[in-house]
């Protein structure tokens, strides 16, 4: 049996001078979003750091990513088109996250427990294929286009997918990710996975070599003012990371380095949006899409924008859920082909929005499931 990695790694565990030579290349950006006088949105010019000469990582870090199957093995034997699951149902229960990778769209079906995929946006989902009905309340996908990982939120664990002649597998398993994993991001800039554990403020930093799908930990950071807090979400901005967090708590918006994590500024939000899910930079202006007052109360859903986070505290912001009906609970939002997507639950029929962004802010909106 395996050596499990601790949770908690030791100096022992963590090679220091690889740690500080993968965040060596990080160039300083410039000022970032909404009140700090950049473009919301757009990331400095950064070096990439699978292009840089690090060592190794340790036995440790690799056992960290257990290998549940081998696609170079001479045993493995490719899936039958017949055999890949068809999504048995025609509707979205608690939809979370929807992305698009190459020429592929996904959707987190939250509470049906699964990932499902297809080619466009428009047939019924009862034509999807499942990519995976192993997860327990699974919230976002993310990929580099080489590997997929797929949290399993109730399961604290994260699953790894590689596809191979048209079909995806599960190939790799991260167990003991934190408490509830929550939101999987891929950022190019840094070439590293980042995997957020939303009820302890964990970290988990993941990686692949150029050429080989095996994950790998390369660290796990904490940031101690969100260890009791539930945060659903974080933002990377250029060389910046923006964490929501309200419940318990202080409710505020928190901007940190990406490269220490350690935190810069502190954006005081009124208790009415205390139970903030994301953040996102579009065109001059920060949306926020908001759950639950500090009470957790859900009748306080809705979707903000500012020109300014400074401006959250002095309620200096304007509510445009009315342009997506309103009375549900927007989730998260997402950037595809120049358009912009958002989950939502507590609406029949409206799923899945689709809209655009401008300066003047939202238009263009029409449901898609």
């Amino acid at each position: 049996m395996r050596k499990k990695f601790r949770k908690h790694p030791t100096k022992k565990h963590i090679s220091f001078r690889f740690l500080s030579l993968l965040f060596l290349s990080a160039m300083i950006g410039l000022p970032t979003a909404c009140g700090q006088g950049a473009v919301p949105g757009e990331a400095p010019t950064r070096a990439v750091t699978k292009e840089l000469r690090t060592p190794l990582p340790s036995e440790d870090h690799i056992r960290a990513f257990t290998v549940v199957q081998d696609l170079k093995s001479e045993t493995f034997i490719p899936a039958a088109a017949q055999d890949i699951p068809r999504n048995s149902f025609s509707d979205l229960s608690v939809p979370t996250y929807v992305t698009k990778v190459e020429d592929t769209y996904f959707i987190v079906d939250c509470y049906h427990n699964q990932v499902i995929y297809h080619d466009n946006l428009t047939d019924p989902l009862t034509d999807w294929q499942v990519l995976t009905g192993e997860i327990d309340r699974g919230h976002t996908v993310a990929s580099d286009g080489s590997v997929y990982l797929v949290d399993d939120t109730e399961g604290n664990r994260i699953l790894v997918f590689e596809k191979k002649e048209g079909v995806f597998y599960h190939t790799q398993t991260l167990d003991e990710a934190g408490n509830r994993p929550h939101y999987i991001v891929y950022d190019a800039p840094t070439d590293t996975f980042y995997v957020w554990s939303s009820m302890n403020g964990e970290m988990y930093l993941c990686r692949h070599d150029p050429g080989d799908p095996q994950m790998y930990l390369t660290e796990i950071r904490t940031v101690e003012a969100l260890k009791e807090t539930y945060v659903r979400s974080f933002t990377i901005d250029g060389s910046d990371i923006y964490f929501v967090s309200g419940i318990p708590g202080t409710p505020a918006v928190l901007q940190a380095d990406l490269s220490t994590f350690a935190v810069q500024k502190t954006y005081p939000v009124p208790d009415e949006m205390a139970g903030m899910i994301q953040l996102t930079f579009a065109e001059g202006s920060c949306y926020l899409t908001v759950s639950t007052d500090i009470t957790g109360s859900q009748d306080h859903a809705t979707i903000i924008r500012t020109k300014n986070l400074k401006n959250l505290a002095a309620g200096k912001y304007e509510d445009i859920y009315e342009n997506f009906i309103g009375g549900g609970t927007p989730y998260y939002i997402t950037n595809i082909d120049n358009a912009y997507y958002l989950t939502e639950h507590r609406i029949p029929g409206h799923a899945v929005w689709k809209f655009d962004i401008t300066k003047d802010g939202v238009s263009g909106v029409e449901a898609v499931y």
